[in-house]
């Protein structure tokens, strides 16, 4: 049994209370769903899904799975190819269109992610925010990356 939470789960706890300003005996706070190893990832510009790769670096285990961080965004690491990327903005398939006569030509995917995954939770994993099902990643070739579906379970304080 949990009896003293974390101070972001007070503050989350706060926006739970009744408005009369009494403590509820009992809440419950939505985490949410961890990002783990195994997770199928989309890319807006890729043409296949993909798995997302995280290694056991940080220690923490979610459903037996490596949980990943914000940093777990490194591209043939933890971000694998989409397939066949069509986003004009990469080079080579502005070069392949315009040797296509300018029809659209894609070519493989090879990810350029140089920002970390974008996350709005407050928990913190290896000192870096978690990663959560709800997080996007960017490419540099303007594809936003997210999470199809993740096989960790919610996370749940009470």
């Amino acid at each position: 049994m949990l009896t003293r939470l974390p101070p972001f789960h007070e503050e989350l706890a706060d926006l739970a209370r009744p408005s009369n300003g009494q403590a509820s005996p009992r809440y419950d706070l939505n985490v949410g769903s961890p990002l783990v190893a195994g997770a199928v990832t989309r890319c807006s510009f890729g043409l296949a899904p993909s798995v997302l790769n995280v290694l056991p670096v940080n220690r923490v285990l979610v459903s037996n799975l490596p949980a990943a961080n914000i940093l777990d965004s490194k591209p043939i690491v933890n971000i694998v190819p989409f397939g066949m990327c069509n986003s004009i903005a990469n080079p080579t398939v502005a070069t392949a269109t315009a040797a296509a006569l300018g029809v659209l030509t894609p070519m493989p995917c090879i990810p350029v992610t140089g920002s970390p995954w974008i996350s709005a939770s407050r928990v913190l994993l290896a000192d870096m925010p978690i990663a959560t099902t709800d997080s996007k990643c960017m490419c540099t070739w303007g594809g936003v990356i997210t999470v199809a579906s993740s096989p960790a379970v919610t996370v749940r304080a009470k």
